[in-house]
């Protein structure tokens, strides 16, 4: 009996002498609720990454020879169903076909196409459509620029100016240097036609891209190149011809211009879809086109293909995943969403059977993302 009272005062004594350190605060026991938790999805950040939207051939109307091939709105609903994904990206790209000049007559060299819709001279309030669409880098390196010589390149370019947006591939304007949120991009655009940076001339065209490199984070080139139309969906790798004129060998002036420092090339020209392949953890893609082309442009078939690419890049230019959102062209309704994908599934197909080797994955909802060959 002595013993266990012994022991019951010790315990006492210690729990006594334990207190002495200072209170003990006891939290509430946690009692979660028995409610249903909505789980959210979010969708990935891509951390210190650029968005650039790009988009190849864009020719709004032409008033020549008349008015029947304007459209009704002057142009305001183009690009409507698309402008959300113009508005979300920082850069917006797209090949400027043809002149803004309200009334001039046709170059001289083009006199053998009067009796055709073929000369692309959209009206220069047309250019306030395409800066509301959110473009803010153009090419003007096509063969549709020179339709109206001289006077439709300086109005084009006027015009480009007084919206601030800015563009590239003219002998007397090559390249653009433009800073967007704290980035410094340089853009430049190549052709095989006449007063445009030739596009044949690697060692001219390396030099211009070396030099915008060293004052950019991220350049941003542009080629006018290849054949034209549904037999020349496919790259090959030799020089192309149209129409008796040389076009350029565009896997070769691509490779060239990323060794020099071009961290995405943006192909247009042959009018269809062609392919895209990574290389050096670049992208290019060797033809977006058409996009907006009213009436004057064929948009049958394959040619009605109109491909938004939404490409990702980091503070470096290399390629971190892009998307490709498929619309159609129709003369009598214009741009469309294409619910059956044909921009995505011809890319694809295209890609694979080209660049087997193109370092690109391609799912069926757009997706891009680089792959290890």
């Amino acid at each position: 009996m002595n013993i266990r009272l012994s022991l019951f005062l010790l315990i006492v004594a210690f729990a006594f002498s334990a207190c002495q350190e200072g209170p003990v605060t006891l939290k509430p026991a946690h009692h979660p609720k028995k409610k249903p938790v909505a789980i959210i999805v979010v969708a990935p950040v891509i951390p210190d990454s650029v968005c650039i939207a790009a988009v190849g051939d864009i020719m709004l109307g032409t008033s020549y020879p008349n008015k029947n091939t304007l459209p009704p709105d002057s142009a305001k609903s183009s690009f409507i169903n698309v402008a959300d994904e113009l508005h979300n990206a920082d850069v917006v790209f797209g090949n400027l076909e043809g002149t803004l000049l309200d009334a001039g007559a046709p170059a001289h060299y083009k006199m053998h196409l009067l009796s055709k819709a073929y000369l692309f001279r959209m009206p220069q309030c047309y250019g306030n459509v395409l800066k509301d669409a959110g473009f803010n880098v153009l090419s003007v390196a096509n063969n549709h620029i020179g339709d109206f010589g001289d006077k439709g390149r300086m109005s084009t370019m006027n015009v480009l100016d007084s919206l601030g947006i800015n563009y590239g591939g003219q002998l007397s304007h090559p390249s653009a240097i433009f800073k967007l949120k704290g980035i410094t991009y340089g853009f430049c655009a190549f052709a095989p036609n006449a007063q445009t940076l030739p596009i044949r001339d690697l060692k001219n065209a390396a030099d211009i891209i070396r030099n915008l490199k060293q004052q950019c984070d991220i350049v941003i080139v542009s080629f006018h190149g290849g054949g034209e139309g549904i037999a020349f969906q496919h790259v090959p790798m030799a020089e192309e011809s149209f129409s008796r004129e040389k076009r350029g060998n565009v896997r070769a002036f691509a490779h060239n211009a990323i060794d020099a420092g071009a961290d995405i090339i943006l192909g247009n020209g042959p009018h269809v879809c062609r392919a895209m392949e990574i290389y050096k953890n670049r992208l290019i893609a060797y033809s977006l086109g058409n996009f907006c082309t009213y009436k004057s442009v064929s948009v049958g078939g394959v040619c009605g293909i109109s491909p938004l690419l939404k490409v990702y890049l980091n503070k470096k230019g290399e390629f971190l995943s892009g998307r490709i959102i498929s619309n159609k062209q129709t003369h009598d309704k214009g741009l469309e969403t294409d619910s059956l994908n044909r921009a995505i599934i011809t890319i694809r197909k295209l890609t694979e059977t080209d660049f087997p080797q193109s370092g690109l994955s391609i799912s069926d909802d757009g997706s891009i993302i680089p792959v290890k060959n």
